[in-house]
């Protein structure tokens, strides 16, 4: 997670390199404290003299110490005996990942992880990631004794070749609200599930990750590598079910989870190509509470979803991105569904200018706050002006990328409209034949849109014109969005102009490319933190 905010002097001294330069750090900084300078550029006494880092409070270094990563944390123990003291100190450590691959530490041995578990993290843990080599019984078993304040765990088996011996394993922290595991391709997981089906009961979140962005052959041999089945009847009180990119998922798992889960409030089986929607009536005569259905990626049947009684449920989040739905059932289904507040509906060939009319007619999308379109080749510049019109004012979030007929003319014309939007993403990363002002398009966003949090502008750079004058419009944007947490851009001269401008200013982590960072809509989802997974 990024940390957003500027530290302090005394904390950008802490993120100095940490060696022997650190130790002269501190010197420049008492020496700088000691003198300031009058008018006539004669030095005169600090009020500060002889103040140092030394000398802040241990509150306030441990403080200073939380805005750290781990990796940090750990160079700080070697400076000095005080420091060693407050990177050890348990509060720094509730929340650890022990996968070196994905910005956590590498621990070498279990021995030093047993170790790790005692000395360390106790009783103050609550979240842990654990790769494959570290996933054995005995470090289970201490963390169900060292730990009795564990809430959340990942285990990641996603590169494992051969399991653990779990046949000893006798103990699990009993207390886990969030339980995420990484699944392998060919390893079977019956005999270490069937070892933790008396420890989950209390499961909320359960999140089961798939090899989907892995795989190269579709004809390879797809595993049942765990049983939904009997974990569903573990699993009485679940809230949210994430079933990401699984091959072997598909409707009969669905099935399983809704006659079970009489509590589950979001269902997600995004990249889950075997899922065609077949029990999806079944699961909402079933799963009163259902509020988000997130399916992106799915091969759903419009025959399925025509039969399922949308205005009985109470569905107000959807994701149906590049499911190749039918016109007629995207009709049918938008105009029964009583209260949608986010619809994700990109890359559909069947969602065209009749759609929007329709439910705009005979639908219900006042309450809507969050719309993506992404790549909706068939729908016209007019029929969204007219939709935007009538109900722009109310969006919190908007995506209208992927479209090259969808221009900077457009976006002037609708952002005055867009007054509570927090998240915006346009352009298409396609070349135009058109160039986009990107300059009037920033100062319109600014005047326009006072509250955005994130921003994406897909345009390739090459479509790009601005002027001598630019840095006045990105001062404007700057100045005015004061919540803006990121801002998104294809690499090239215009985004390197944008993030020095926010870096002289000390807004650090605001200006990324588009290959680090992607906005979406997903953020506005009511469940979103408990979606977030790796």
């Amino acid at each position: 997670m990024d940390v957003w905010g500027t530290l302090d002097l005394t904390t950008a001294i802490v993120r100095d390199d940490l060696n022997s330069s650190f130790r002269r750090s501190k010197k420049i900084l008492a020496l700088e404290a000691s003198q300031v300078y009058l008018t006539d550029g004669t030095a005169a006494k600090s009020p500060f003299a002889g103040t140092t880092i030394e000398k802040l409070p241990d509150k306030v270094l441990l403080h200073i110490f939380s805005y750290l990563s781990h990796k940090e944390i750990c160079r700080m123990a070697k400076v000095c005996k005080k420091w060693r003291l407050i990177a050890y100190d348990t509060k720094l450590w509730k929340n650890v990942s022990l996968r070196p691959e994905i910005s956590g530490l590498h621990v070498g041995s279990l021995e030093s992880l047993l170790a790790l578990i005692s000395i360390r993290f106790g009783p103050s843990l609550r979240y842990i990631e654990l790769p494959i080599e570290l996933i054995t019984h005995t470090v289970l078993h201490e963390l169900a004794n060292k730990c009795p304040n564990l809430t959340h765990m990942l285990l990641d088996f996603s590169t494992a070749m051969q399991l653990h011996d779990f046949s000893e394993l006798q103990a699990f922290p009993t207390k886990l609200r969030y339980l995420c595991i990484c699944l392998s391709e060919v390893i079977f997981m019956e005999g270490f599930m069937r070892k933790i089906y008396n420890f989950i009961n209390g499961l909320e979140i359960l999140h089961l990750i798939g090899t989907y962005e892995k795989i190269e052959e579709e004809e390879e041999e797809i595993y049942e590598v765990i049983n939904v089945h009997k974990l569903k009847s573990a699993t009485p009180n679940l809230r949210v079910i994430n079933l990401y990119g699984i091959n072997f998922v598909d409707d009969s798992h669905i099935d399983a989870f809704s006659s079970n889960c009489i509590q589950l409030e979001c269902l997600a089986v995004n990249y889950c190509a075997k899922v065609t929607g077949s029990t999806l009536k079944t699961l909402f005569q079933r799963s009163r509470r259902l509020k988000c259905l997130l399916m992106n990626g799915t091969n759903l049947q419009s025959d399925y979803l025509i039969q399922v009684e949308w205005e009985k449920c109470s569905l107000q989040e959807l994701d149906i991105t590049a499911t190749d739905l039918s016109t007629e059932a995207l009709q049918d289904m938008l105009t029964r569904l009583p209260g949608l507040r986010f619809l994700s509906a990109g890359q559909l060939n069947g969602f065209n200018d009749s759609v929007l009319k329709v439910w705009m007619e005979a639908g219900n999308p006042r309450n809507l706050v969050a719309l993506d379109l992404d790549s909706s080749d068939n729908l016209s510049e007019d029929a969204i002006y007219k939709f935007l019109c009538k109900h722009g004012h109310q969006l919190w979030g908007l995506g209208l990328s992927g479209m090259t007929h969808i221009t900077d003319s457009l976006w002037q014309t609708v952002l005055p409209i867009l007054t509570n939007a927090k998240i915006v993403v346009m352009g298409t990363q396609e070349r135009l034949g058109v160039n986009i002002l990107v300059d009037q398009l920033m100062d319109t966003i600014a005047r326009s849109c006072p509250i955005v949090e994130r921003l994406e502008l897909r345009w390739d750079p090459d479509n790009l014109r601005f002027s001598d004058k630019s840095q006045k419009a990105i001062d404007t944007l700057r100045v005015k969005c004061l919540k803006l947490k990121c801002l998104s851009l294809s690499d090239g001269r215009y985004y390197e102009i944008v993030k020095a401008n926010f870096e002289r200013a000390d807004r650090m982590t605001v200006v990324r490319t588009l290959t680090n960072c992607r906005v979406s809509n997903y953020y506005l989802l009511s469940n979103y933190k408990d979606l977030v997974f790796n």
